[in-house]
């Protein structure tokens, strides 16, 4: 009978070092075939929501996984690091609202990232356009009847609700006061859904809002909708006019997603992601999904996104400004 030797010492040093050479390049390679999307907000938010509603078919379009991380903190600021820190090889984005990097930009004098300059634009995703509600229970028929009664309080102004100072609810109700001529009192909440809640109580008497978080209340017979801050109607809503409609103009307040990349990103990759991203939002079950939340579904060019970008840093800078908002 013949053994078979024990491999020496030597022989078992040279497999390990292999094994494990071979083990970091495995692991070298799967974390470069895979795609990190970053978003600014907790899970279970709009934003994620949006970013976990496109996720696995955008992986069938690039053909490697996308890995959805939520970096909530610091107003979009902690993703926003992750994201220009990150090498510029087009597997890390950063999937963001208008706020963080068309309106923080003027309300954080000392913000630690430039939009304009840190970031690559890839893909406008979403448009989530401003609603304006009321309690069902009040008599406003729509913008108009709402506007002639707060035009009438000399004593005791109206109440709008926002989700924050500086947020696009509340610059999409000075919009409303610059338009009207009206002096609407603003009352600021920590966030949408404690708005929501002192809207149906009668705290408070109006609130501009992203659709996609009203459509319950709406639906549900709690608030009417009085009017569209667009230049065109919702097709969700396609019976609300818009306050361009009804004599009011330049309220217009569109909380749009996009996805951006680390500066240096070649305008190679971008329009390569760009392509990917619009595919995968206009799948059926994608497009159904997300706009059956209300959200009106886009994709877009690189160049687009940039546009839009520079068109509303513009626009709600001048505003800030104008009306002296700083954060609370």
């Amino acid at each position: 009978m013949r053994f078979q030797a024990f491999p020496s010492a030597r022989q078992w040093l040279h497999a390990a070092l292999l094994g494990t050479a071979l083990g970091c390049a495995s692991s070298a390679m799967a974390q470069s075939d895979m795609t990190r999307l970053l978003v600014a907000f907790p899970p279970g938010g709009p934003v994620d929501f949006i970013a976990r509603s496109m996720s696995q078919q955008l992986a069938k379009e690039l053909g490697h996984p996308v890995i959805v991380e939520n970096k909530p903190g610091a107003n979009g600021a902690i993703a926003a690091d992750s994201v220009i820190r990150s090498a510029p090889d087009g597997k890390t984005l950063w999937l963001t609202s208008v706020g963080a990097v068309a309106i923080n930009p003027a309300l954080y004098p000392k913000l630690n990232y430039k939009p304009a300059s840190d970031l690559v634009p890839v893909s406008l995703v979403v448009n989530n356009v401003e609603i304006m509600v009321v309690n069902a229970q009040t008599s406003f028929k729509d913008g108009k009847d709402f506007v002639q009664a707060a035009s009438q309080r000399k004593d005791k102004p109206m109440t709008m609700a926002s989700s924050g100072t500086g947020s696009v609810p509340h610059l999409a109700a000075i919009q409303l006061n610059e338009s009207a001529g009206l002096n609407l009192m603003h009352v600021p909440y920590k966030g949408a859904a404690p708005a929501i809640t002192d809207l149906m109580a009668g705290h408070v008497d109006g609130f501009f809002g992203d659709i996609p978080g009203l459509v319950g209340a709406i639906d549900s017979g709690k608030f009417r909708p009085v009017g569209i801050a667009a230049a065109k109607r919702s097709a969700r809503y396609p019976n609300v006019p818009t306050f361009d409609e009804l004599g009011y103009k330049g309220v217009d307040s569109n909380n749009w997603y996009a996805v951006f990349a680390p500066k240096g990103t070649s305008a190679q990759v971008a329009a390569s992601l760009s392509r990917a991203i619009h595919a995968a939002l206009h799948a059926p079950d994608v497009q159904r999904k997300i706009e059956a939340s209300g959200a009106e579904v886009v994709g877009s060019s690189p160049e687009a996104l940039a546009q839009q970008l520079a068109t509303d840093t513009e626009k709600w800078t001048a505003i800030i400004r104008r009306n002296r908002i700083t954060p609370d």
